[in-house]
């Protein structure tokens, strides 16, 4: 049997200079690029050329039918997308650990309402303990942006991500990816700058995801930012949604 995969995405929020519609979707598989193109998401279409949210579900390999986890999904921007790129005989499970779900809410409220009406009847939006990460059936994808560095951290209870990698490759079908996008730290600080500039080590990541039973498939540069220089918080004015990250 295959075993699950690790992928990492070199980056997270960017501003990289939009292209032409018809240019960024023409590279893009058919059920993704009609996904982007679909009028339900017009408002967030605005953000793809920062966001690169299509073009991550081309990386992460997103076909029509197939069940994905958006861990820790925010406002839903790649909730909506993954709804409509797997289609009617796909599934996408929106999940909030209840810890994330205190300081965040009402945003597991708002894709609730979403859910409920077309296009995104497909999407199930779950609340469950950060660390009893579960699915109702086996994923081919599980994904999270700028979130997995969190676990660590205090308002998480200081999960070990150790607990979150093991429970995400047992929730895997063989074969199955793991996409973690996040915001990178200097190499070497490990998890010293998780709850301070919201950073992680990219090494430290491939080392616990790996050491949970995954093989590690690949890296995408689609959101480097090497003009980042990793010594700020995520926050700070001066590099907000410009931050270099990768898992």
């Amino acid at each position: 049997m295959t075993r699950p995969m690790f992928a990492a995405v070199a980056a997270a929020v960017i501003v990289a200079p939009a292209m032409a519609p018809a240019t960024a979707v023409a590279a893009l598989p058919a059920p993704i690029a009609a996904a982007a193109a679909n009028p339900a998401r017009a408002d967030d279409a605005k953000l793809d050329a920062r966001r690169k949210g299509p073009e991550l579900l081309a990386f992460a390999g997103v076909k029509p039918g197939q069940r994905v986890y958006d861990l820790i999904p925010g406002g839903g921007y790649f909730t909506r997308l993954f709804s409509l790129a797997v289609g009617p005989s796909g599934k996408v499970y929106s999940v909030w650990p209840e810890e994330y779900d205190k300081v965040s809410h009402p945003d597991s409220d708002v894709l609730r309402k979403m859910a409920a009406a077309a296009p995104f009847t497909n999407v199930k939006v779950m609340v469950q303990p950060g660390k009893a990460f579960s699915a109702p059936e086996p994923l081919d994808l599980v994904f999270t942006s700028q979130n997995y560095h969190d676990y660590p951290d205090k308002f998480m209870g200081h999960i070990d991500p150790a607990v979150l990698d093991a429970a995400v490759y047992k929730a895997l079908k063989p074969g199955g990816l793991f996409v973690i996008v996040d915001h990178r730290a200097k190499p070497g600080a490990g998890l010293a700058a998780t709850d301070t500039l919201h950073r992680i080590d990219i090494a430290t990541v491939k080392a616990q995801v790996t050491a949970a039973g995954f093989r590690f498939d690949g890296e995408s540069p689609l959101l480097a930012n090497p003009k980042d220089p990793l010594t700020l918080a995520v926050f700070d004015p001066t590099i907000r949604g410009h931050t270099d990250s990768s898992c």
